[in-house]
């Protein structure tokens, strides 16, 4: 160590600290502090490049010593230069009190006795500068393995939090941002993390990763986690993890997280000294893609800065998947056909599963002359405007649909899951198509279950029915279904009780001035509800928290769709707007921030009537009192300003157009609030 004061120079003989230093001319010097910031007798963080050092003013000069205390790691930075018993002063260590010479790292003798590694410190004209030695290669990690197997299994995105139990594997990931192979989005809660992770996945069907700490972070992850689960969303989650030696007796952030990810992940692997590590990632993004469900890595600690093996390779997908246009079997066509031709009144309904797949299925209508029914989740997978398309089925739908359902003598759905808010009706003939058998007659019986991919199927179908059918021409009256909703729409737009705008009316204005691409992902409620009805798709992909609905998804999940637009060519420049009431936009409104700081090109829609209006419904139906649903809210106009985005405040009908045309064009992230009447839903 060397403590400077203008050109002399004072060096602390080598066996008082660890480790021959270079000469002071082979150093690299950083400056650390100006003059004056830190007092006689204290004690501070600095970082020299990328070390961490406590740096003393004690007795005239300064001193610079290794940051960590040797016991537990403690933050010498943190803690004091105190008197002793004996009167001598001491460095002592913040967490459980260990004692070193602040001017050489020399401890008292009883723990450490080879002290702290020191640093020369040189007090010059414009600040006080520390040497280090130049930094050393980067040694490969098997968290660097680790994280390129990921990257190479197509994994493009991470959203997460970098926390003090997963900086080895945050930095394995830096690695490849720096590369140029992922992009790190920091979040400011873990479950936004995840929640975008499943936005990003039920856009692309890709998988993204979602990063946390042990213990809080990890479990934050997983209601998202659950949301892309039971609606079929490859995800990856990566959680740090208290070191190994300490793992079991319940250190600080210790929980068993193997047991707390078993239900919700299909894999789930501790990594370990000895384990696989560039086999176990890509059995995790395997699993993922293959299963579309969730894969859970844990990463002690002390594992992530393992030393690689010089051999080891990292992991690819070559050679380790198969293709899953799974071909019907040739009995089930031909039942299928059967039925077909013999219904008169043959529907068709497709949901989430039928994504990407939708041209054998308008040709199969327009064999029919069949209407198109979608669910809730397949909003958007046909245009509301196409002559074959029926709109929503269920309590988030249209009566053109209900009509249909009730008329029809044969159903066949194609990729739908039969939820109970779809309203499906059972006692009808129904031929079901999945890809997963295990979703054939999952909740009840079907006249006829088909496994095979959708596409596929329909292609066989339209190879195997007779040139003519017993089915008539169901689109002029599809078409008359349509007018009398729209004229039904057009009166329900002249509902104004001065209490604020209708949904109908927000919905309406929607339809007219968002992009025709446009991703929007919406939120649960009755902000959902009247989406559903009233909002008219044109090529909209639409996102929900589907089988989970959970509040709170809109916006996280549009900041994955986000990151997917920058991800893949196919939905690079579309336009991504979230929906979603005020209480749910209340549970992830820091994340505003984040959206801002990546410059995410975003418009949240936000129906803002200070109350979580369809729980208020939800008592009044069940004769209960309203009790508890009442909401104070800030200006969200102003709070998305503040953020350094643009807000918009809407409090008339006739203002909604110009507000969300000016949110579209913004190019960069922005909130329009619409001060809704809770009850013109």
């Amino acid at each position: 160590m060397a403590n400077m004061t203008g050109d002399v120079r004072e060096t602390v003989p080598a066996d008082k600290k660890r480790g021959a230093l270079l000469p002071a001319e082979a150093l690299i010097w950083h400056k650390v502090l100006d003059h004056g910031l830190l007092a006689e007798g204290r004690v501070t963080t600095v970082t020299a490049g990328t070390t961490s050092m406590a740096l003393c003013h004690f007795a005239g000069v300064y001193a610079a010593m290794d940051n960590r205390c040797p016991h537990q790691g403690g933050p010498l930075g943190e803690g004091s230069i105190e008197i002793g018993i004996e009167g001598k002063c001491w460095l002592r260590c913040p967490w459980h009190g260990w004692d070193f010479d602040p001017l050489t790292g020399v401890s008292p003798g009883g723990h450490d006795d080879t002290g702290q590694k020191t640093y020369p410190v040189e007090a010059r004209e414009d600040g006080i500068y520390v040497g280090v030695e130049p930094p050393k290669a980067h040694e490969r990690t098997v968290s660097d393995v680790m994280a390129q197997t990921m990257v190479n299994w197509g994994v493009k995105s991470v959203f997460g939090m970098v926390g003090h139990s997963n900086l080895g594997l945050a930095d394995a990931l830096r690695l490849q941002e720096e590369a140029g192979a992922l992009r790190f989005y920091g979040i400011r809660h873990e479950g936004a993390a995840s929640f975008a992770c499943s936005g990003y996945a039920k856009l692309s069907g890709k998988p993204a990763a979602c990063l946390s700490i042990a213990g809080p972070g990890a479990t934050n992850l997983l209601t998202g986690l659950w949301d892309a689960k039971v609606d079929r969303a490859p995800v990856l989650a990566l959680t740090g993890q208290v070191d190994i030696q300490v793992l079991g007796p319940g250190t600080f952030q210790e929980i068993d997280l193997a047991s707390a990810f078993q239900a919700v992940a299909k894999f789930s692997q501790t990594v370990l000294t000895t384990s696989r590590h560039a086999e176990l990632m890509s059995l995790a993004a395997k699993s993922a893609l293959v299963m579309r469900d969730v894969s859970h890595l844990i990463f002690p600690d002390d594992v992530q800065t393992l030393p690689a093996p010089e051999k080891l390779k990292a992991g690819t997908p070559e050679g380790r998947m198969g293709l899953d246009d799974i071909t019907p079997a040739s009995e089930s066509v031909e039942r299928a056909a059967a039925m077909i031709s013999a219904a008169k009144r043959p529907i068709i309904i497709v949901g989430y599963g039928a994504r990407g797949r939708m041209e054998p299925i308008l040709e199969l209508a327009a064999r029919l002359n069949a209407p198109i029914l979608t669910t809730f989740k397949a909003k958007g997978i046909i245009a509301d405007s196409h002559p074959h398309s029926a709109g929503v089925l269920g309590r988030s739908g249209t009566p053109v649909a209900s009509w249909f359902m009730n008329e029809c003598d044969l159903i066949v759905a194609l990729g739908s899951s039969f939820s109970k808010h779809t309203g499906i009706e059972p006692s009808k003939p129904v031929i079901q198509v999945d890809f997963d058998a295990m979703h054939l007659g999952k909740y009840h019986p079907v006249t006829l279950p088909i496994w095979g991919e959708i596409r596929r199927t329909c292609l066989r179908l339209l190879e195997t029915l007779p040139a003519a059918t017993a089915a008539i021409d169901q689109l002029p009256e599809l078409r008359q279904r349509w007018a009398i909703w729209r004229t039904e729409k057009a009166a329900r737009l002249r509902e104004d009780r001065g209490r604020g705008v209708s949904a109908s009316a927000v919905f309406d204005s929607l339809t007219r001035t968002a992009p025709e691409d446009a991703i929007i992902a919406a939120d649960v409620g009755n902000n959902a509800y009247s989406f559903g009805r009233y909002f008219e798709p044109k090529a909209n992909a639409v996102l929900m928290s589907g089988y989970l609905g959970s509040i709170g998804f809109a916006f996280p999940a549009a900041m994955g769709a986000w990151a997917a637009t920058q991800d893949f060519a196919e939905h690079k420049g579309r336009k991504v707007i979230s929906v979603s009431g005020d209480g749910g936009f209340g549970q992830y409104m820091a994340e505003f921030t984040t959206a801002v700081k990546y410059g995410m090109n975003i418009t949240h829609l936000l129906l803002n009537n200070s109350e979580l209006g369809k729980i208020s419904k939800e008592q009044r139906a069940g004769e209960w009192p309203v009790w508890q649903t009442s909401l104070v809210n800030p200006d969200f106009a102003a709070y998305a300003t503040l953020c350094g985005g643009l807000g918009i405040r809407v409090r008339h009908a006739s203002e909604l157009d110009a507000a969300l045309r000016e949110a579209f064009a913004h190019p960069g992230s922005s909130l329009v609030q619409v001060d809704c009447d809770v009850d013109l839903v």
